[in-house]
């Protein structure tokens, strides 16, 4: 049980910590040439697109799955 709360623990540092690095950064449309050294290392924007549209499946897979 210790192993899987210190994966979820480790998983959960790490986006964290990713999402701390990336909005320290400055935005590509303003940094010009340097741009393709400073960009951030994950597209939040389709993160979060992804994330809603897996809480919708799983919300109407078990609204399917629990009204049988």
């Amino acid at each position: 049980m210790q192993v899987f709360l210190g994966m979820i623990l480790g998983a959960l540092l790490l986006i964290c910590g990713v999402y701390i690095y990336d909005s320290m950064e400055t935005s590509s449309a303003t940094n010009g040439q340097v741009a393709a050294t400073n960009r951030p290392i994950v597209n939040w924007e389709v993160a979060a697109a992804d994330w809603r549209a897996l809480r919708t499946r799983a919300h109407d897979d078990w609204v399917r799955i629990s009204s049988k």
